[in-house]
């Protein structure tokens, strides 16, 4: 016979760990179902360890800019501590007890095992049948992709999770996809030592992103030693000795020890049972509406939905749905002003709508623009790896629907931007603004003003 409760969560990761436990603290009875790790690809493979990885390999550096500024320096790299501290203090080892122990003092109960719709308000997990008496709310995320490129099912090519794990840098390191996963790790592995190759498909670096921070960012990793190939076409990959070779279509063979995939990740309805709701399995991602409602009965959330494959959306969208279910009040969710960062030195930051997206849109755009290394901090910093600030504006209605943030800080200047585009903030009240001197982000205000030129 079928066991009962009020909400089964299918999924663990950030937002559905967060939604388990608000709602389980509410008072309902919920179940929690993950195959992997509670807490998702984001504190073990993802988010966390990653930006460990990345501080490590900045304070390399930093160290190497002494000279000329401060004194000298001697930089000698070590993977080991690095190693050693992504497996202490971020993952556990890779051990979740800790998160599900989390999760069932707030009254959960969890099942470890690959949760799959039945049904509408049914979920079949390790050979047992749950109903739902509330909600189901799936939070399944999503698995890199693998291209059909002849011959790569059949090396033992890594993917972000390997380069996580890795104890030791490899003496080269071919990136296939720079998108920001692949320019994140291919930095710091470079800066590690490793002699780096990043292959991407498009015409530029972080392909989502403005052209111009591609560009930057090629001209900065390129000078830091590492190889960027544009508009790469793949034909083959195969072993190499100890290594890989990657076989491009204009006949060059890229060589390295190790072969790291950051091409993408997708989603797999058809595992999950979609079709047992209505929803089509062949899609990439499930449709919900304001209040992260996919079906009568179903919610989802997270990358699963599409809207975009970060922890922050997770999080958001996890607050309104349990809301939502708990029989509250709701916020819709609301998008435009989602922002994303890629981690490389400089930091990308981006928010809302890109100039080209804009014009799509059907927007009047106005784009200003301010080159960060000109600015008084940009001076003092003495930036060798400079940086931009490029804002979107509607000039019909005079507000932000898109910025860029490029910049050794570039991340967190983003946040003001993020919150012009949020609350509609006109520009002409931006122009009107105290800006502090001298810091990063008093370069907006020259790109504000650059608005009305």
């Amino acid at each position: 016979m079928a066991e009962h409760a009020d909400v089964i969560v299918v999924g663990m990761g950030p937002g559905g760990e967060d939604l388990a436990g608000r709602l389980a603290e509410e008072g309902l009875d919920v179940v929690g179902v993950e195959g992997r790790l509670v807490g998702g690809e984001c504190p073990y493979w993802g988010c966390v360890p990653s930006k460990m990885m990345l501080r490590a390999a900045a304070l390399l550096a930093d160290a190497r800019r002494v000279p000329g500024m401060a004194g000298a320096a001697t930089v000698i790299p070590d993977w080991a501590p690095v190693a050693k501290r992504i497996r202490v203090e971020a993952t556990d080892d890779w051990d979740d007890h800790v998160a599900v122990e989390r999760f069932e003092s707030k009254g959960g109960r969890f099942i470890r095992g690959w949760g799959r719709l039945i049904g509408p308000g049914q979920v079949s997990v390790s050979e047992r049948e749950i109903e739902a008496r509330r909600a189901v709310v799936i939070n399944a995320g999503t698995q890199p992709w693998v291209p059909p490129i002849p011959g790569l099912s059949e090396v033992a090519y890594w993917t972000n999770r390997h380069a996580i794990e890795a104890t030791e840098v490899p003496s080269s390191l071919v990136v296939i996809g720079g998108g920001a996963i692949g320019v994140e790790l291919g930095q710091v592995f470079a800066r590690f030592g490793s002699k780096v190759t990043v292959l991407e498909a498009g015409p530029h670096l972080l392909p989502s992103e403005e052209p111009e921070a591609g560009r930057l960012l090629a001209e900065v990793l390129s000078g830091e030693g590492m190889r960027i190939v544009n508009q790469a076409e793949i034909s083959a990959v195969h072993a190499n000795g100890p290594g890989f070779a990657v076989e491009l279509a204009t006949g060059e063979s890229v060589q390295g020890e190790r072969l790291l995939l950051a091409t993408g990740r997708r989603v797999d309805l058809a595992s999950l049972g979609v079709g047992s709701v209505g929803l089509d399995e062949t899609a990439q991602s499930i449709p919900v509406d304001g209040t992260c409602r996919a079906a009568p009965g179903l919610w989802a959330i997270g990358d699963i939905t599409g809207v975009g494959a970060f922890t922050h959306v997770s999080m958001y969208q996890a607050k309104i749905a349990a809301a939502d279910i708990a029989g509250r009040a709701v916020v819709p969710a609301d998008y435009r002003a989602l922002p994303r960062v890629t981690f490389t030195d400089p930091e990308i930051g981006s928010v809302g709508l890109s100039e080209a997206s804009a014009r799509s849109a059907g927007h009047s755009v106005r784009v200003g623009f301010s080159d960060l290394a000109s600015s008084a901090r940009g001076w003092i910093q003495k930036l060798d790896n400079a940086g931009f600030i490029k804002l979107v504006e509607d000039a019909d209605r005079g507000v932000l629907v898109g910025a860029t943030s490029v910049g050794p800080c570039g991340g967190e200047v983003l946040s003001m931007l993020t919150l012009a585009i949020h609350a509609s903030v006109p520009t002409a009240d931006l122009a009107t603004m105290i800006y502090a001197y001298p810091t990063f982000h008093r370069a907006v205000e020259v790109a504000v003003c650059d608005l009305a030129t």
